[in-house]
């Protein structure tokens, strides 16, 4: 037998270190070694916590490897370091953050001159991170000695694993009193001013974008916290200095200073789109903006509003006179003048600024014609979605504007008040005829065999808002005056398109792909429909009973009781003396269940097994004859069954007779069903025409009528 064999594994880790002269990198070369670390292998963390392999590790982490060794090995000792570094080991992690030698060694990393190297880089960022989270209270105690600690980060922030070593000072430090702490000291080492002046067309692109993302993830991790957090905790300061005029101030100007770049104006603007985030939605919910309303998690504060407001000029020029970009090759052909990155991102501030629904912004922007311009990119550009989709949300930010009384004005000519922003929109920058002169164009383009143009879908969506808006919404007065202020050949046009054209473009846009009316189960039992109508009172009801409240007692209720698992015999029928007394109470629906039983169940007969049971037959009720009864349900068969066959048809036709005549009689006596499992005398289950409630006796005397089919009730 197996047990013969001595299957016990021993680790080879074990039988090395039963040497005297075994080395660090000896063990290290070891598939197992991680694995018998995390086990907890007492002789191996006694090995490794010594005072030349605890600086061994440390120094393979923190040292480039020679140059001369096969790459594909050089980094192979500094990875199995930095994992049995940070195994979680509560022996490594005392030795580690006790050490401060071991801690100088980590740090002097930090004072090499960049470019750091990236994996190096990584595993450091993972050891500190895994001091931070374990030895917090030591290491921030270290850290705090070191004046130089954040401008080194900074100085290495064009390695993304040194964002993450401050990402991980600001959110993993435990318990909140020392956070509030550790945030007070970033505070004090001006870490948001030194981030925010790195976002400069001078610094290099991935330095600017580190820092960038810093930013951007130092709002979100603040703001997310702050919601957590009780009312009586203090305020983030990191939080407070980014959301200040000065600081967006900032920002702004070295955005703009010297030489314009695609660069920083993407970085800086991906700032303040964090900044103006109201509420942490994903793409569906900005889809709705414009039927849902805004919903915000975030106040913007005025102070960053007013600081953009000041900028919104230079914004605008840059939508104007974007930074210089060659031509690229697409798939619908040679674009001279690409929308670049940059405009995309200043179209995005504008459909954020939009939803604050700030009246000085909004003002300010219709003074610019900001929205005239972004409808000019809308069409010139007609294959860039992403343009398309974020003026669709200016236009859909414009429409649901609020009423408020600092941005409606009355337009004298009429007497009719309007907002600006609204009366911009379809007065200066002609929205509806744009929307029909695109259409047209679009089609001649498509008689002419072109190919659709990329915005049309857009542009629907934009029309349908129009016609939403003016059937409902916040503005619904305003946008019908206006309407009719249109043109008369204008109006006309309009009408007549969403009529007809908008009309039948909704109609295809609605239209199933794949029709699933005729898409059934191929089992036999969902080929037949039964007789039952298609309510849906019942699923109603269970529904109600489904989310009906609990009772104070329902978990003493629901299920069996203790007793009725014990090991004592006299429990052991319990589950089923239960069941005896359950009531199948089918009054109503008893004449439906029958008619349905016979359609639907069909007997497998041994007369008819040389037929094909895939031909399709004509089923006629009325020549069908009861023949048959199996584990009490009434079946009925075509034809003659094999009994009358065996048992001659006389005596047969005798025994058919008595039993519908029996049926008859139950059925105006007692049309429902009850089921009874009580005691039948060993005869099995008890069967009347009626239902399930008859003489125990009723397979005897089928048998002595002869019905030889008695005896196979049983069979399975």
């Amino acid at each position: 037998m197996f047990w013969k064999f001595d299957l016990h594994t021993t680790s080879h880790i074990d039988q090395l270190l039963d040497r005297e002269d075994v080395t660090l990198k000896e063990l290290m070369e070891e598939d197992d070694v991680l694995q018998e670390c995390k086990a907890q292998n007492r002789r191996l963390l006694l090995f490794l916590s010594q005072d030349h392999c605890m600086q061994e590790l440390v120094s393979l982490i923190t040292t480039e490897p020679p140059a001369d060794l096969e790459e594909r090995s050089r980094f192979k000792f500094p990875n199995v370091a930095c994992e049995l570094l940070t195994s979680d080991v509560s022996l490594i992690n005392d030795k580690l953050g006790g050490d401060e030698s071991l801690l100088e060694m980590l740090y002097h990393f930090l004072e090499q001159d960049p470019p750091l190297n990236p994996l190096l880089a990584s595993f450091f960022s993972k050891t500190i991170g895994n001091l931070i989270a374990r030895k917090t209270e030591q290491l921030i105690t270290f850290l705090k000695k070191k004046e130089g600690f954040i401008g080194l980060v900074l100085k290495h922030i064009d390695a993304s694993a040194m964002m993450d070593l401050l990402l991980r000072l600001i959110s993993c430090v435990e318990p909140a009193s020392l956070r509030q702490e550790v945030l007070q000291w970033l505070n004090e080492e001006k870490l948001v001013q030194r981030l925010t002046e790195l976002i400069h067309s001078g610094k290099d692109e991935e330095r600017q974008s580190n820092a960038s993302q810093t930013l951007c993830d130092i709002i979100r991790l603040s703001r997310d916290q702050a919601n957590q957090m009780q009312e009586n905790v203090e305020s983030d300061p990191l939080l407070a200095v980014i959301e200040m005029q000065e600081t967006v101030a900032g920002l702004l100007k070295n955005m703009f200073e010297g030489e314009r770049s695609e660069t920083s104006i993407v970085n800086g603007t991906q700032v303040l789109l964090t900044l103006l985030e109201t509420r942490r939605s994903g793409l569906e919910g900005l889809m709705d903006l414009y039927s849902q309303g805004y919903e915000r998690s975030y106040t913007v504060s005025s102070s960053i509003l007013n600081a953009i407001e000041s900028h919104l000029k230079d914004f605008q020029q840059v939508l104007l006179d974007p930074p210089k970009k060659s031509a690229i090759l697409t798939t619908v052909g040679v674009l001279e003048q690409p929308l670049g990155n940059a405009r995309l991102h200043v179209v995005r501030l504008v459909a954020a600024l939009l939803q604050t629904t700030s009246p000085t912004i909004c003002q300010e922007l219709c003074n610019l014609t900001t929205m005239d311009l972004l409808l000019d990119l809308f069409f010139k550009y007609s294959w860039n979605n992403f343009l398309h989709f974020q003026v669709e949300l200016c236009v859909s930010a414009v429409l649901n504007h609020p009423s408020s009384e600092e941005i409606i004005f009355t337009w004298k000519p009429y007497g009719f008040y309007f907002s600006v922003l609204n009366f911009q929109l379809f007065q200066k920058c002609r929205l509806v005829q744009r929307i029909l002169d695109a259409w047209e164009e679009n089609d001649k383009i498509q008689a002419n065999g072109g190919t659709r143009r990329g915005n049309m879908g857009h542009l629907t969506r934009i029309a349908n808002m129009v016609v939403q808006n003016l059937e409902k919404g916040p503005v619904q007065t305003q946008i019908a005056d206006l309407i009719k202020e249109l043109p008369e050949d204008c109006r006309g046009r309009w009408e007549s398109f969403v009529d007809e054209t908008l009309r039948e473009t909704n109609r295809r846009n609605t239209v199933e792909l794949v029709s699933t009316h005729n898409m059934h189960s191929s089992s036999e039992d969902d080929d037949m429909e039964g007789p039952f109508p298609n309510d849906l009172s019942l699923q109603q009801t269970f529904a109600d009973y489904q989310i009906q409240q609990m009772t104070a007692n329902f978990v003493d209720q629901f299920g069996f009781n203790d007793e009725e698992f014990s090991e004592h015999d006299e429990n052991i029928n319990a589950t089923f003396d239960r069941i005896a007394e359950i009531n199948f109470n089918l009054d109503a629906n008893a004449a439906a269940f029958e008619a349905c039983c016979k359609e639907r169940i069909r007997q497998f007969d041994d007369a008819e097994e040389e037929e094909d049971i895939w031909e399709e037959k004509e089923i006629n009720y009325a020549t069908q004859a009861k023949s048959r009864t199996r584990f009490g349900v009434s079946q009925t068969l075509e034809g003659s069954s094999r009994s009358s066959m065996e048992n001659g048809d006389r005596q047969q036709d005798h025994g058919s007779g008595s039993d519908d005549g029996d049926d008859s009689e139950h059925k105006s006596a007692n049309p429902g069903w009850t089921a009874d499992f009580r005691d039948s005398g060993g005869t099995g289950v008890s069967q009347s025409a009626s239902g399930w409630e008859g003489p125990a006796d009723t397979v005897e005397e089928a048998a002595k009528n002869g019905d030889a089919q008695g005896t196979d009730m049983f069979d399975v």
